[in-house]
């Protein structure tokens, strides 16, 4: 039977690395180098909360286990040593005793169900906090990007005062644009380690999320690259 396919967070923790080094040589001190390299830590922490998130949580388990096992069997010897009045019930005695019995069974299932799980809420919310982190890094790679007109380095608009003044040669902004879409395609690489062994609905749909959004925002660069290899630059 064939394995199934991973992303390997070893490998994209390097592929990180080498763009952090290839923007610092074309753009040596730039604010996008140094975003990558935010990013750059962000993946090697990645894969240790990863890895927690789909190991077991073994001692939680056992304390759980313990718990219910303990409420159940309360439940059990309750209602073993249960004895039927020498009257019997009336009608209005006999559903009193059923309402506080259904109560308790119902507050018993929600004390179980809480803790069977526990285990799942508590890695949801690690997941969770990690993603908004990326989802957050996303939305600062397109602040970067999102003065860097092509059309305005052609000459093809005319600048006004308080237009953001072109520093790039048109090759510099292709590579840049370039270099921000990259780093958008990593951020949803790393939020798909949170979920690749932890198929949690929540989590799931909020890493879709950032996949939509990353690819969104990679989508508005790529317009930008068309414009630029129009007008002969890139």
């Amino acid at each position: 039977m064939p394995r199934t396919m991973q992303l390997d967070p070893d490998e994209i923790v390097q592929t990180i690395n080498l763009l952090s080094r290839r923007i610092d040589e074309r753009f040596p001190g730039s604010g996008l180098g140094r975003l990558c390299g935010r990013l750059l830590d962000v993946a090697s922490h990645a894969r240790e909360r990863a890895a927690w998130i789909a190991r077991p949580l073994l001692a939680l388990r056992i304390g759980i286990g313990i718990l219910v096992t303990l409420i159940v069997a309360g439940l059990l010897t309750t209602l073993v040593q249960m004895q039927m009045p020498t009257g019997g019930f009336d009608l209005g005695e006999f559903i009193q005793v059923l309402e506080a019995g259904i109560n308790d069974v119902v507050l018993i299932g929600v004390a179980v169900f809480f803790l069977i799980t526990l285990e799942t809420r508590i890695k949801r919310r690690r997941a969770m906090d990690a993603l908004h982190e990326l989802r957050v890094i996303a939305h600062i790679i397109d602040m970067h990007q999102l003065t860097k007109d092509p059309e305005r380095i052609s000459g093809q608009v005319a600048a006004t005062e308080s237009s953001p003044r072109p520093a790039m040669t048109p090759t510099q902004l292709g590579r840049y644009l370039d270099y921000c879409s990259e780093m958008l395609s990593l951020t949803g690489k790393i939020a798909a380690l949170y979920v690749q062994r932890f198929p949690d609905d929540v989590a799931l749909g909020a890493v879709n999320e950032i996949e939509d959004l990353t690819t969104g925002l990679s989508r508005k660069i790529w317009q930008k690259l068309m414009i630029l290899h129009g007008t002969g630059g890139g």
